[in-house]
């Protein structure tokens, strides 16, 4: 130990310790889940820098710290339910501000040192893990990104066409489908005669199973609800609870601006809704048609 620290330098010391350590237990719980040997050897890789770093910390100041068993649970089921780089990321992103604040503790040199490491060396350890279902990515934007765009404005021109929701969410259910096979039969196509290095069949099934699951989440307020513009209303919501949660995880898991893809979907989206609600009512006006 070379110096006793104040209160509030204890204080975050062992806030980081913490943290150092309960990172480590999470990496070594997720490298002992994975099947992959390479991704394995680099998540047991990062488990020795945390764990480095928590000795490094006692050695310094004598502060020691107990993992954080709550945060190794949900870190491990967001890594099951939505994928070990997403895990990971968002995991690393939270720890920005612990690698500035490092580098404040001037009196304990070698832990100074740590700000560097944070924010170099396990972020090449992360980049070198590989995961099938994030190379599918662009399969999955395809087919939620089209169907959100597709569908917000198909239900929005067939609310003022049909004014029945039943009726609306039978016709955009048969739509849906059809679409979600068509989608699905393109990326087929297109990772076959392309060298995408994707399997043709698993492009097909990720970018139509996102298309079924974003229709089926845009037509259930018709098929549940009996005021037709009130499902309006709830699918609009929907449509843009699903653009937030999918940009969210996309900047995280691809490391891009989230507000940027937000505002882009959001826009999209929702432009394509007003104008097909406005040919749905002006179809209905021009052909006197009543359903």
């Amino acid at each position: 130990m070379t110096n006793t620290p104040d209160t509030q330098t204890l204080a975050q010391l062992r806030a980081f310790a913490r943290a150092e350590i309960t990172e480590s237990r999470i990496y070594r719980r997720l490298a002992a889940r994975e099947k992959n040997p390479d991704n394995r050897q680099v998540l047991e890789q990062i488990a020795a820098e945390e764990e480095k770093h928590y000795e490094l910390i006692y050695k310094e100041s004598g502060v020691t710290a107990r993992p954080n068993k709550f945060k190794i649970f949900i870190y491990s089921l967001l890594a099951r339910v939505l994928g070990l780089t997403f895990a990971i990321k968002l995991m690393e992103n939270g720890e920005h501000g612990a690698v500035k604040n490092y580098a404040q503790f001037t009196q304990y040199p070698t832990i100074c040192e740590l700000a560097k490491e944070e924010d170099a060396h396990e972020q090449k350890l992360i980049a070198l893990i590989n995961e099938e279902s994030l190379a599918y990515m662009g399969s999955v934007v395809l087919g939620l990104s089209d169907a959100l765009v597709e569908f917000t404005g198909a239900l929005a021109g067939f609310t003022f066409a049909l004014r029945d929701p039943k009726l609306i969410a039978l016709t955009g259910a048969i739509t849906g489908i059809a679409a979600a096979l068509s989608m699905a039969s393109s990326e087929y196509l297109s990772s076959k005669s392309e060298d995408t290095g994707k399997h043709p069949v698993k492009a097909a099934l990720y970018t139509g199973a996102a298309y079924v699951i974003t229709v089926a989440a845009l037509v259930s307020p018709f098929a549940l609800m009996h005021n037709v513009l009130a499902a309006l209303g709830v699918m609009l919501g929907a449509a843009l609870v699903l653009i937030a949660a999918f940009s969210f995880y996309y900047s995280v898991a691809r490391g891009e601006n989230f507000r940027r893809r937000f505002v882009e979907m959001a826009c999209l989206s929702f432009g394509v809704a007003g104008v097909s609600f406005f040919i749905g009512y002006l179809l209905k006006t021009l052909t006197g048609i009543e359903a």
